[in-house]
């Protein structure tokens, strides 16, 4: 689905209102993703990666799974089977995102996979934002603020977001882990 498509059927209205009046050029501007590679994932043409997902989102100021996933009934259940998952690091740092970000809400979930050596270097989200790491099984290290730190299963982390910062499975084995994201008001 397009990035343009995808904000008409996804974003609040006063949003959709302000994203029609953006040109490819200006959108490109505010996201650093260049005017062709916005274009290509507009017409479909490209599968856009998980940075440039989130460069998107940052730039535009609106959350990352509003860009990849439709609005949530009242109550439902959420089956793994049918999350889109996302990858990066040819495959190695997977992420399901199971409740997105919604506008009565200032948070998103995401349950993440990450196989033995899998990296990702993610870009600061907007300011104030923290993300709150849970590992259920192996190892992961966060740099986060030129520090590094190990967290293993069962232990759990909370960091501002709104710096670079990098995930990557220190361990030997697979390292599963919960994130949740909260944006201040």
């Amino acid at each position: 689905m397009s990035i343009l498509t995808s904000i008409v059927f996804k974003a609040s209205q006063p949003m959709f209102k302000l994203l029609v009046k953006l040109s490819l050029e200006r959108i490109a501007e505010l996201t650093g993703v260049s005017k062709t590679m916005i274009g290509q994932i507009e017409r479909g043409g490209s599968s856009p990666t998980i940075t440039t997902i989130w460069k998107i989102a940052n730039g535009l100021k609106i959350s990352f799974t509003s860009l990849i996933n439709n609005p949530q009934p009242d109550t439902k259940v959420v089956l793994k089977s049918e999350i889109q998952t996302l990858s990066e690091d040819n495959g190695k740092y997977r992420v399901y995102p199971y409740f997105p970000f919604e506008d009565d809400k200032r948070f998103e979930v995401y349950s993440i996979e990450i196989e033995k050596g899998g990296f990702l270097s993610a870009d600061s989200h907007r300011e104030g934002t923290e993300e709150f790491l849970t590992v259920f099984e192996g190892e992961l290290t966060v740099r986060v603020n030129n520090n590094e730190y190990t967290v293993r299963n069962g232990d759990s982390i909370r960091f501002k977001a709104d710096k670079p910062h990098d995930y990557l499975n220190s361990g030997e084995t697979l390292t599963r882990l919960s994130m949740i994201l909260y944006y201040p008001t």
